[in-house]
């Protein structure tokens, strides 16, 4: 029998977040743009290889926040690539190299831990 290693807990916040039931809704490019912290009326949402996570309640992604260039985007290329130049905000990445896909796997875990999973990027097609 092959034992399973425990995720490691360099993943897991410092504080315990209640998360709800992830909701896989279709979300389209255009509305996922339109979610970028600079309409209070709208939540701020990040996808991660297609997945929707609302990250509205972390300043890191508002307007004035250091990783807002991620806001309102699937920024899969750039976290694999641990860049925040606009141009790599893009959700291609199934070209990437492994280790950059390990790194990419990384975030969507650490993501997932962290804030709710709102929805599915429709019509994406690399996840």
């Amino acid at each position: 029998m092959v034992e399973h290693e425990p995720e490691p807990k360099r993943f897991s916040p410092k504080i315990p977040v209640q998360l709800d039931p992830p909701k896989y809704d279709p979300i389209t490019v255009e509305e996922l743009s339109k979610c970028d912290g600079t309409d209070p009326n709208r939540p701020t949402l990040v996808a991660i290889k297609g997945i929707v996570f609302d990250v509205t309640r972390n300043q890191a992604y508002s307007p004035s926040g250091q990783y807002h260039v991620f806001a309102g985007k699937d920024p899969s290329r750039a976290l694999a690539s641990s860049s925040l130049k606009p141009e790599d905000c893009r959700p291609d990445w199934y070209d990437l190299e492994d280790k950059e896909k390990t790194v990419l796997d990384e975030w969507f875990t650490f993501f997932s831990k962290r804030y709710n999973i709102v929805g599915k990027v429709q019509d994406a097609t690399n996840y």
